[in-house]
């Protein structure tokens, strides 16, 4: 059996285990691993779906189960590994490493990555706004005031803007009040998928608007490039911007869809 199979399959028999050397030696490999397996599917188990590989229980790349909460999302990370071609390319499989990073990152320590996000109760996007020109500061604002007036009135979170980059200290009370909107928390999966929707938008606020169904993805990655939209049409657009940001928006989408999966 090879080293690749082994990490997603494990021995015959073998429990799951984390096993860091292997992980640190598959990820110095700069080739993709091969495509091992015929079939992807899913079956269920206690606690959910779990991935199957030629009807084999799947593993993380930390030789944990990989098991989804719901048979949707289960389906969704089958097709993805159903749509590998001769290699297993996992940038073209963003529901599968956010379930990996769900699993093996943040169900094991829920506490640091909560505190990481609530650091950004501090330091949101929407606070800190454009002087000039008018139609930069329109755009901006049209985009980004429903959200703060959402957060004033659903968390009782109040913003001080500033313009420019020039930083400012927020309430305590704000922070506070978007510190127990994150630690409400509780499922590994959405705080995970938190985590994605605020590190890519540099917003917490819109991300908590997308976890209450305040926003949709599409209308929360709008609000939050208004900015690089602002430049991409004075300026032109950029070939290779427009793949990056296509890369995170795949990203984005799917931690949105792991959030509106689970109820």
């Amino acid at each position: 059996m090879s080293d690749t199979t082994r990490d997603w399959l494990g021995d015959p028999g073998d429990e799951a285990r984390p096993d860091p050397v292997r992980a640190a030696r598959a990820g110095a490999k700069p080739a993709l691993p091969q495509r091992f397996y015929r079939e992807a599917g899913f079956a269920p188990v206690e606690g959910g779906f779990r991935l199957t590989l030629d009807g084999r229980p799947a593993n993380t790349p930390a030789r944990n189960p990989l098991v989804l909460p719901n048979a949707d999302l289960a389906q969704a990370v089958a097709a993805e590994w159903g749509a590998q071609e001769t290699a297993i390319d996992p940038a073209t499989m963003p529901l599968t490493r956010l379930t990996n990073t769900a699993i093996d990152g943040v169900a094991p320590r829920r506490d640091a990555v909560a505190d990481d996000l609530c650091a950004y109760a501090g330091t949101d996007l929407l606070a800190y706004r454009a002087g000039a020109p008018d139609r930069l500061v329109a755009a901006q604002a049209a985009a980004w005031d429903p959200v703060l007036d959402w957060a004033r009135e659903t968390f009782n979170a109040r913003l001080i803007l500033s313009e420019g980059i020039m930083h400012v200290t927020q309430p305590p009370q704000t922070v506070e009040a978007l510190e127990r909107a994150v630690r409400a928390v509780e499922h590994p999966f959405k705080l995970a998928a938190l985590h994605t929707l605020t590190t890519l938008s540099g917003s917490l606020l819109l991300a908590l608007a997308v976890l209450h169904r305040r926003l949709s993805a599409g209308d929360a990655w709008v609000a939050a490039h208004v900015d690089e939209t602002y430049q991409a049409d004075v300026w032109g657009r950029d070939a290779e911007a427009e793949e990056r940001l296509a890369v995170r928006r795949a990203e984005f989408d799917a931690a949105a869809r792991v959030i509106a999966s689970i109820t």
